[in-house]
């Protein structure tokens, strides 16, 4: 049976609260946390480094840190600007990509900074399917796009064994979303020649075995082609953790496998703020809550309601109280604000309600939540070791854990 990993893509050193969650879980018995280096800009490894202060050393010990590197955004952009990385792959304004030898050293010096460690459990190249990506953009052919991308993996391969060598990581390995496509796809990422090339790589840099151990991605009720990666993985004695056992990608679109109470508090909320701006004055807010509340059904899964809150609503929001003075501003602010939590209870419950009607076929052995349902699918899936899982609150640690009595 799989066991339950701490992931962290959501983790913030500035939250008290994930802070605890983190020391609940490794008192709890967890023994593996997941990051990455631009998880919240290192946010989430300095919080991994504040939530294990408190304990003892030989506790401290037995917790294995799997973090990540690859993405160049925020601060390292803007190091990037003023001193460009090597090899970089720049796929979008604010999202470029290295998976170089030189960018690999420089990240993992500041993840073991953040997280105040000599060395890592087993470090990551996060997602280098990057160079695959931009290269179809750019028209290259399959061969020659392959070639380079094992010829820019061959070189991280050397690279991490040197630092397996030095003794600033126990092992390595990759995470990548293209071991869960088909293998007919585009975008897949051929897994079975990585082992050679470890070592080869571990031949080339004087070692005796190579340190490649892990391979991680996303596997999930509704994302399974993932499974014949996960099973060569485990023939060959590598471990497998899986990412987003709970958030699934299905014909183009997302779907959050889980259930969400109705709010309870939103219809007091909702009227409240109505009441309040049914004027002339507040009529574009008025307007603006009316068609969200006859909206809050449409949104096809809880992530696209978050994008669509920070690039649309909450703008709109702040030039609608634009003609209040700052007191009644703020005082508005506070009513939006708890109507915008019942909102985003009401908009999952909604998205939760679709998820059930849209795969009612899959789910009609589910007898709890569809949470559980798809946590116990991967518990059982023997070619699993680690499922890793989000769990922000104190209480999403012990409804986790739970699973496993």
């Amino acid at each position: 049976m799989s066991n339950f990993a701490f992931g962290t893509y959501r983790i913030s050193d500035q939250n008290p609260q994930h802070i605890a969650s983190l020391r609940e879980a490794v008192t709890s018995g967890i023994t593996m946390i997941d990051t990455s280096s631009n998880y919240m800009d290192g946010g989430a490894e300095r919080a991994i480094a504040l939530a294990l202060s408190t304990f003892d050393d030989d506790i401290k010990a037995e917790i294995e840190i799997v973090s990540k590197f690859g993405y160049i955004q925020n601060t390292n952009m803007q190091i990037h600007k003023e001193t460009p990385f090597e090899e970089v792959v720049q796929y979008s304004e604010d999202c470029f990509h290295s998976i170089s030898q030189s960018f690999m050293h420089d990240q993992l010096t500041k993840t073991l900074q953040r997280l105040q460690m000599k060395s890592l459990g087993c470090y990551l190249i996060h997602n280098p399917e990057y160079y695959l990506l931009d290269a179809i953009n750019r028209g290259i052919e399959k061969d020659e796009r392959l070639d380079e991308m094992y010829k820019r993996l061959f070189d991280a391969f050397m690279g991490l064994e040197l630092e397996v060598q030095n003794g600033r990581i126990n092992s390595y390995g990759i995470s990548s979303n293209s071991f869960s496509k088909k293998s007919n796809h585009e975008e897949f990422l051929p897994y079975e020649d990585l082992l050679t090339l470890a070592e080869d790589a571990a031949k080339e840099v004087g070692n005796e075995k190579h340190g490649f151990s892990t391979i991680q991605l996303p596997i999930n009720l509704l994302e399974q082609d993932g499974l014949k990666c996960a099973s060569w993985a485990k023939d060959q004695g590598i471990r497998v953790l899986v990412n987003r056992p709970l958030n699934a990608e299905y014909e183009g679109l997302m779907y959050r496998l889980a259930d969400y109470d109705e709010s309870r508090e939103y219809d007091n909320h909702f009227n409240e703020l109505m009441e309040v701006s049914d004027n002339e004055l507040l009529r574009p807010l008025f307007n603006l809550l009316e068609q969200l509340d006859d909206n809050k059904h449409k949104f096809g899964w809880i992530g696209d309601y978050d994008s669509f809150l920070y690039s649309q609503i909450i703008p709109h929001i702040v030039k609608s109280l634009e003609v209040l003075n700052e007191e009644n501003k703020e005082t508005m602010f506070n009513f939006i604000d708890l109507f915008l939590q019942e909102y985003r209870n009401m908009v999952a419950f909604e998205c939760s309600k679709n998820t059930r009607v849209k795969f009612k076929a899959l789910l009609k052995e589910s007898h709890g939540s569809i949470q559980e349902y798809s946590l116990r699918f991967l518990m059982q899936t023997n070619c699993i070791d680690y499922i890793l899982v989000g769990m922000r609150k104190p209480r999403y640690v012990h409804e986790i854990l739970s699973l496993l009595d």
